[in-house]
């Protein structure tokens, strides 16, 4: 006999390219402005600022193969291309010279963004979440383990809509680094296996419709393609 109340949901995962396995997700890290032109296209100083950091729910997952169904209490959804970075293990206080041997592997998401609602919580001084977290918010690619993709510190990242360029930038160009988030981000939240990160946008970011297809990806790590319904 279960001891819950009612049944469990499902533990939101991703597939593993070239595997049957799944990779179950514990918690979504979202690291803001991490390329120096997209911040300053959001009116933001492009400086080195201490990193900033702000949660998706682990259901906010969208796997590959299903569309985006647009959310409802919005009429600006934004897309925002970014590589994504899957824990295989974590702890607290990781150094920077130690955190790429926390990684699984690589992935390509959409930080999906109800940017209306965003403005607005911005403005009024409140947190983000009704405008990051909702259903769907997060979709993402299968997961490449990085001992078949390295580590990538430089690759073109890039979205097209309905094929027109959108967003496009090289990894390079990240403010902070996928070691220098992993140990910042551990000395403020103990790190777990199955965290994701999503790592930064490039500037290009902008609103979808009902109808538009997505097509982007990151060279050497994988590409992600859907429909907005």
């Amino acid at each position: 006999m279960s001891d819950f109340v009612f049944a469990p949901a499902p533990v939101p995962s991703l597939p593993v390219a070239g595997s049957s396995a799944l990779f179950p997700i514990h918690r979504i890290y979202c690291v803001g402005r991490n390329y120096a032109d997209h911040a300053i296209e959001m009116g933001h100083d492009p400086s080195r600022e201490a990193p900033f950091f702000f949660q998706k729910n682990a259901d906010s997952v969208l796997p590959p193969g299903a569309d985006f169904p647009y959310p409802p209490a919005t009429k600006d959804v934004h897309h925002e291309i970014e590589l994504v970075v899957a824990l295989k293990s974590g702890g607290s206080d990781i150094p920077a010279g130690e955190a790429l041997g926390h990684v699984f592997g690589y992935g390509v998401g959409l930080d999906m963004t109800r940017r209306d609602l965003q403005a607005e919580a911005k403005k009024a001084g409140r947190p983000w979440e009704v405008g990051k977290a909702f259903e769907h918010a997060a979709p993402c690619s299968a997961l490449q383990p990085a001992e078949q993709t390295g580590h990538p510190r430089q690759g073109a990242i890039w979205l097209k809509v309905n094929g027109a360029a959108r967003q496009q930038g090289d990894l390079n160009q990240m403010i902070w680094k996928v070691p220098e988030m992993i140990s910042y981000l551990s000395g403020l939240f103990t790190l777990r296996a199955g965290d994701l990160i999503f790592s930064g946008t490039p500037a290009g970011v902008g609103p979808v419709v009902r109808g538009d297809r997505l097509f982007g990806g990151v060279d050497g790590v994988g590409s992600l393609d859907l429909a907005v319904r």
